[in-house]
């Protein structure tokens, strides 16, 4: 048994029926979790019940706890092996996610940029065919036989040749290798014509662009110098669709497109007008990131940022508006919560590599820069200095290369400080669903280790973990929930 420490009360535990679980108060009454995923919230008096071994085999509850795992005598040490295997599958298998920056060139100057992406007419900020190359041969000599390999930038249709180039020598490779391959491109949509829309369909790459809102805000979120932002992104948006829409009547198959949203101060008021028109723009979700401190938002943090709070307000507001809009009849999903909730409800692992213990840099996903180095992961590259630079795409011998960045000190240290067991967070009732950044802890804190219970990370995913909960004690809440995984 594990308390959180607001909690720490001297309880009289049967240790011989009860398995072990960790708890925290929530509104509704008692949660209990394990590591196997298993969760329960108790009333007061049948968590005395609980923890006093006297949960009889009549009692109501006995058939959850039961099979949640946390009744000694019913449990299956076999099914727990294969549910905890199955919640920790990835570490098991490789990187999957693979992140290539074919330019650090970008036209627009977003007010949050993570990228530090340079001016438009800068030289020598983009991948050239022969790093390409290397790149996409690295990728291929990793384990996992199913690769997810994404476009980013700056602006990634600003190296359009490149771009095309890795789409057309990805089929090669696994064609040789008999792995498959996944694409996907995020661009702001700008620099988009019919010819390379047609090409990612054709080639079955997902696009992903981003909006920020109605036309106000995404403006003054993402400003392009000399024009309106939005009008762009927006025409290309419904061009997509439309053509999505077309091939989809005659039966041919394409990714639908998506879409990003950052949460800037600017946005904090306006979460109706910004689900509104993710709504109205025909998408199905919506993923309410917060704002980041990495990369050049550390320079306009004061101006752009919130506490902790409130931006669990904002968040809170915007799913009681999203449960509303499910109410109605129209399905629209919160992200976010989804990735959490698949972990609660179905025991699994979504492949969310920034909620897992360890986290995903190099276990879960790489990053290959325009200049041929290799990062941990996306945000490891948004750290100046090469902090988290792992290794170089020009070592000749690939599989040597990648052994050697698995096996090496950086990659040890990111798994040690992000895994959760034996730390603060192993007291934790959410543990089995949280994970940390050591990336971002280092931005913010210059420790890949710091008190992570005083820190905005925690403050925001436990009031998230503590809302889903409480709204999950409502059926038709728990039914629309169920819906989104």
């Amino acid at each position: 048994m594990a308390e959180e420490k607001e909690n720490i009360k001297p309880l009289k535990i049967d240790k011989e029926k009860t398995n072990f679980f960790r708890f925290r108060k929530i509104p509704g009454g008692m949660l209990i979790t394990n590591d196997f995923g298993g969760h329960a919230v108790l009333s007061d008096d049948d968590f005395s019940l609980f923890v006093e071994g006297k949960i009889e085999t009549h009692h109501p509850k006995y058939r959850e706890l039961s099979q949640a795992g946390f009744i000694k005598d019913d449990l299956s040490l076999d099914m727990a092996i294969n549910l905890y295997r199955s919640r920790n599958s990835s570490i098991f298998y490789g990187p999957s996610l693979h992140i290539i920056v074919v330019t650090l060139r970008c036209n627009f100057k977003c007010v949050y940029c993570q990228a530090s992406s340079r001016p438009e007419d800068a030289e020598g900020y983009d991948m050239d065919i022969d790093t390409a190359r290397k790149t996409v041969d690295f990728i291929f000599s990793t384990p996992n036989k199913r690769l997810d390999i994404e476009f980013q930038g700056g602006e990634p249709l600003m190296n359009w040749p490149v771009v095309k180039f890795i789409c057309e020598y990805v089929k090669e490779k696994e064609e040789e290798t008999g792995k498959k391959a996944c694409l996907s491109l995020v661009s702001n949509l700008v620099f988009m014509d019919h010819e390379k829309l047609d090409f990612f369909h054709k080639n079955m790459v997902g696009l992903c662009t981003s909006l920020d809102g109605p036309e106000e805000l995404h403006n003054l979120n993402r400003p392009c110098p000399g024009s309106n932002s939005y009008r762009q992104t927006a025409e290309w948006i419904e061009k997509i669709k439309e053509e999505e829409k077309k091939k989809s009547e005659s039966g041919v198959a394409v990714f639908s497109l998506s879409a990003l949203l950052t949460v800037s101060r600017h946005s904090l008021p306006k979460y109706k007008e910004i689900v509104d028109e993710y709504v109205s723009r025909g998408f199905t979700g919506i993923h309410l990131r917060a704002v980041s401190t990495l990369g050049d938002a550390r320079g306009s943090i004061d101006r752009i940022g919130y506490t902790a709070e409130e931006f669990i307000e904002f968040w809170k507001n915007s799913l009681d508006y999203i449960l509303e809009i499910n109410r109605k009849g129209t399905l629209f999903v919160e992200r976010g919560s989804a990735i959490v909730l698949k972990k609660i409800l179905k025991a699994m692992d979504p492949g969310f590599v920034d909620l897992r213990s360890p986290c995903g840099a190099v276990s879960g996903q790489m990053l290959y820069n325009y200049d041929g180095k290799i990062y941990t992961c996306d945000e490891g590259r948004m750290c100046p200095g090469d902090v988290f630079a792992v290794g170089n795409i020009g070592e000749k011998n690939h599989e040597e290369n990648y052994s050697k960045i698995v096996s090496g000190g950086k990659t040890k240290a990111m798994v040690i400080s992000s895994t959760l067991d034996n730390t603060p967070c192993d007291y934790c009732a959410y543990k089995p669903y949280c994970g940390i950044c050591p990336v971002l802890n280092y931005a913010v804190y210059s420790n890949l280790n710091p008190q992570m219970p005083e820190t905005d990370w925690c403050k925001r995913h436990k009031a998230m973990f503590d809302y889903l909960f409480e709204k999950m004690q409502d059926e038709k809440n728990l039914e629309i929930f169920k819906g989104w995984i």
